[in-house]
């Protein structure tokens, strides 16, 4: 009932204010082990247990290490991985409860954008068919209306239109990635899951991309979930930000709260991380090193995922999983020594 209560909180009281709301979402890819492979088997807990919203025009950054599930869970949402349990609500309809065909009509409102943009391109295509290549599936448009579009598209991510005949393999990175935007734009969507889409990106090129992110928001009324390993950028574009470990959610609060005030001990270890372009301030401030690796996400240790390579972790995290805690309105955390009332440690 605890963990039930906790999740209705964390979901938000008002869900018309919410464009998707994530409830338990589980994603374990099955696996068989030993000599004879239907002897024994496990799972690799990818996603377990995840629960958050992401309201209207909002755009939730998730973090954390490789292999946390960041990834997993945005794909997950969107259906790509079909999920194990759990729910996923967007503009009030539960994409579990849907057929192929019903879901195949809800995917122009959610797409996707991927971090290899080179990848996800067909190299054999012109931009322009890739780009029309959504509005030819789902859309009975004309071709002068489908061309007309297209460019339409490629002016506002920042490309020349008259580009439309030209591959991939012409393009830098970033143009490429510009490229991946406007095929996502294509169908208008409401919900777009933002998988590293800078990360394979030269550093003077980021910046450019982070802000075409944010003019299409305004100007498109979009709504993301920014998955990303580089801090600093998840704290100019997000609004909120979720902060996973090990197939689960450590903490989320809002931007400033988490950057100014982290309270999981996970998140100040990633804070702690951050480089500061001071020398001085640099050498003065204190690291926080964690221990041992990442556990397996096919074997987790009992009790707090986190235990194991917890600087301050008692016997208690290691006997028994906490639960979500408000520790103020909007700011959630998953640790046994977080005091619900100080919101300190």
């Amino acid at each position: 009932m605890k963990t039930e209560t906790a999740t209705n909180q964390i979901i938000g009281k008002t869900e018309s204010k919410n464009l998707v709301t994530v409830k338990n979402l589980k994603k374990y890819f099955p696996f068989s082990k030993g000599f004879f492979l239907n002897r024994k088997r496990g799972a690799v807990k990818a996603v377990d247990d995840v629960s958050f919203n992401i309201r209207r025009g909002e755009t939730l950054g998730v973090v954390g290490e490789s292999g946390c599930g960041k990834s997993t869970t945005g794909r997950a949402i969107l259906h790509l991985e079909r999920p194990t349990s759990g729910k996923v609500i967007i503009d009030g309809v539960d994409l579990t409860q849907l057929n192929p065909e019903e879901l195949r009509q809800m995917r122009p409102q959610i797409q996707m954008i991927f971090q290899d943009s080179y990848a996800s391109l067909n190299p054999r295509h012109s931009i322009g068919h890739i780009i029309a290549e959504p509005m030819m599936i789902h859309k009975n448009m004309q071709q002068d209306a489908m061309r007309s579009r297209v460019m339409e598209l490629l002016e506002l991510v920042g490309l020349n239109p008259n580009h439309y005949n030209r591959f991939p393999h012409e393009f830098s990175g970033g143009q490429r990635q510009r490229i991946n935007i406007a095929r996502a734009l294509s169908l208008n969507p409401k919900f777009v899951v933002c998988d590293e889409p800078i990360s394979a990106l030269d550093v003077s090129i980021q910046a450019q991309v982070i802000n075409l992110f944010q003019d299409l928001q305004k100007e498109l009324n979009l709504t993301y979930l920014f998955i990303a390993h580089d801090l600093s950028m998840v704290q100019h574009i997000s609004n909120r930000v979720a902060v996973m470990y090990l197939g689960k959610v450590m903490e989320l609060t809002t931007r400033d709260n988490l950057f100014n005030t982290p309270l999981h001990p996970y998140t100040q270890a990633l804070m702690s991380a951050i480089p500061i372009p001071d020398p001085v301030k640099e050498r003065q401030r204190t690291r926080i090193f964690l221990n041992e690796d990442v556990p397996s996400p096919a074997n987790p240790p009992q009790g707090c995922v986190f235990s194991t390579r917890c600087p301050i972790a008692e016997p208690i995290c290691s006997q028994r999983a906490p639960e979500y805690k408000a520790i103020e309105p909007d700011h959630f955390v998953v640790c046994h020594k977080v005091d619900k009332k100080r919101g300190e440690i």
